[in-house]
């Protein structure tokens, strides 16, 4: 229950709370958590210090001092880098279409979102099956039928396919949002989309990270794809720390700039390296820390 809930966050929040704050650990929401959950530990925290202590956490409702787009930064940076990959690959298709596993928060977002900038959804999914219309999916009358039946399988104006079939459709765009390791050695080599945004954490194998490269298949990895949402819980704190709040239109654009930017690096490393975009952000990520340890020193 609710009640159940609120009751075992407190008890979870009081027991970490020596190692969570605004110059600690900052949690942020994933699977099973949302707003509430995240009000309940600033609450929580806070009462520990006497004070409201709003930076402890991010994700927050804005009522406790959330940061406005925060609930839809996920979908809205995998919806930007896939933007961006498909300029880069010069995909010439005038409405490419997308496969989304997972319709959770991040898959609904994205998939609204890449909507809305003109692609062409074909097919979604959820824990319990997908369903598939090459033309495109209603999405209106896909979310009234999801409310009333759970679940988006039985759509009528669409045939249904289970999550496994969903990844092996014949699309420009696959965005695996649900669980990991959903691509596989089992099935790389049959993934027909010519552009994986990896919207859930480790959604591809490591081994099928080279069947793809091979393959040609085009991979925004899952460390870029799906950081909006941690850099928007970086936008969150720094606006608690100084008690001063954006707009959601600049929240976006700064979200824009930042993963746009860091996903060009990315490209350059890979393209002057020859490897592939997992490798490169992750080349990247251990020369700065190597770089910044140059500097620091070691101490004593």
């Amino acid at each position: 229950s609710q009640n159940e809930l609120e009751h075992l966050t407190r008890r979870y929040a009081t027991e970490i709370a020596i190692l969570i704050g605004p110059e600690k650990d900052i949690p942020a929401p994933d699977m099973g958590t949302n707003p509430q959950v995240m009000a309940w530990i600033m609450d929580t925290v806070s009462m520990h210090q006497g004070h409201s202590v709003t930076a402890s956490v991010t994700g927050k409702p804005v009522d406790v001092g959330g940061s406005e787009g925060r609930t839809e930064a996920p979908g809205r940076g995998a919806t930007y880098l896939t933007l961006e990959a498909l300029k880069y690959l010069h995909i010439d298709e005038e409405t490419p279409s997308v496969a989304v596993q997972g319709y959770g928060a991040v898959g609904r977002s994205t998939t609204r979102l890449l909507s809305e900038a003109g692609l062409r959804i074909v097919a979604v999914s959820d824990s319990k099956g997908g369903v598939y219309n090459a033309n495109g999916l209603d999405l209106a009358a896909l979310d009234e039928h999801r409310q009333v039946r759970g679940g988006v399988s039985g759509f009528k104006k669409a045939e249904d396919v289970s999550n496994a079939e969903l990844l092996e459709l014949p699309v420009t765009v696959l965005v695996p949002a649900a669980v990991q390791d959903v691509i596989n050695e089992h099935n790389a080599d049959r993934i027909r989309a010519r552009l994986i945004t990896e919207g859930a954490n480790a959604a591809v194998s490591p081994e099928a990270d080279p069947v793809l490269h091979e393959r040609n298949v085009f991979l925004v990895p899952d460390i870029i794809a799906n950081a909006g949402g941690v850099i928007v819980s970086y936008f969150e704190w720094v606006q608690d720390l100084q008690a001063f709040f954006w707009e959601e239109e600049e929240i976006n654009t700064k979200l824009h700039h930042v993963i746009t930017r860091s996903f060009y690096e990315i490209l350059h490393t890979a393209v002057n390296k020859r490897i592939d975009m997992r490798a490169a952000a992750y080349a990247l990520a251990v020369q700065r820390v190597a770089n910044a340890t140059t500097v620091r020193g070691i101490y004593p």
